[in-house]
């Protein structure tokens, strides 16, 4: 598909279909094989690239595997923000204080106050 002269829409499509495995597949061990052979497809195209690191950062964060602040830091607002609203209380604090954007930091406060009055 990437080969496909109209790459604006060939990116959009792998885009799509690379968010919705990556969604599915990021809690399970198949994430790993998946994600080898994504880094693959999408080593010519760096938008995509950068997003399937940034699945992989994500699936780190939410499975409290091995992970560097400055590297969630750096992401882009769409990781920072799937971030803000996600589980991980180190990540969501790191977020409140220093996320990219204020919708980024008042995500993440608004995550915090709600898991302090539960």
């Amino acid at each position: 598909m990437l080969t496909d002269p109209d790459q604006t829409m060939a990116q959009s499509a792998v885009l799509r279909h690379l968010d919705r495995r990556a969604a599915g597949l990021c809690p399970g061990p198949a994430y790993e094989g998946w994600a080898q052979a994504m880094t693959q497809a999408t080593i010519d195209h760096p938008f995509l690239a950068q997003r399937l690191r940034e699945w992989s950062l994500f699936r780190a964060i939410t499975l409290r595997l091995p992970w560097q602040p400055e590297d969630l830091l750096a992401s882009s607002n769409w990781l920072q923000l799937k971030t803000a609203a996600g589980t991980n209380t180190e990540a969501i604090e790191i977020l409140a204080e220093a996320g990219r954007t204020k919708r980024i930091r008042n995500t993440a406060r608004i995550g915090l106050n709600h898991r302090s009055e539960s």
